[in-house]
């Protein structure tokens, strides 16, 4: 898959998961802008984390575990796709 499909393929899931498809497009989340914290204009939450956390987990077979973990690879659109892809490589490599 290519990379912008799957950030595309990202936000999709950030907006059905978190119920957000009242608010926004998937053509309206920026790749870098914070998915959580005051800066986010999500507004994405704790539950919020666990949901994509587990979405992640269904739909590209990736885990991401620990309380610290967790808050670093779903800072933005982009930091997800750099796990994934990560995670990709060491499975094929």
């Amino acid at each position: 898959m290519e990379l912008d499909q799957l950030k595309l393929a990202i936000k999709q899931l950030i907006i059905e998961e978190c119920e957000k498809e009242d608010d926004f497009s998937p053509q309206e989340i920026q790749d870098n802008e914070p998915l959580f914290g005051r800066q986010s204009r999500l507004n994405l939450d704790s539950l919020d984390g666990l949901q994509l956390s587990l979405a992640l987990k269904q739909q590209f077979s990736i885990r991401v575990e620990g309380a610290r973990q967790t808050r670093k690879h779903l800072e933005s659109v982009d930091t997800i796709a750099a796990l994934i892809v990560s995670k990709q490589q060491d499975n094929n490599g």
